[in-house]
């Protein structure tokens, strides 16, 4: 009888921690916004000009830069470029 209780003990733990785990990946992630601009916020360079653009994200917003070069300067006044890329009016 013991065996029995210590093996559901085990199985209803093991249950317990599968559905606290799903949870845990089912909340939801902040939405990221999208790069509006066709060409870097750092250089003005057309994205694509030199090769494969750098994308990363940036404060809940997607950045694209022409290169990687750019993003030294990018994160030297980040928070001013990200407001700028804020301000830019939607791609229709």
């Amino acid at each position: 009888m013991k065996r029995r209780s210590l093996f559901t003990a085990i199985l209803l733990t093991g249950f317990a921690s599968l559905f606290s785990t799903q949870a845990a990946e089912e909340t939801p992630k902040t939405k990221i916004k999208p790069y509006p601009l066709e060409t870097c916020i750092v250089s003005g360079e057309k994205l694509g000009s030199m090769g494969k653009p750098m994308v990363f994200e940036y404060k809940d917003q997607e950045v694209k830069l022409c290169c990687k070069s750019c993003k030294s300067k990018f994160d030297k006044d980040a928070d001013a470029l990200l407001k700028k890329i804020q301000e830019t009016p939607k791609k229709s």
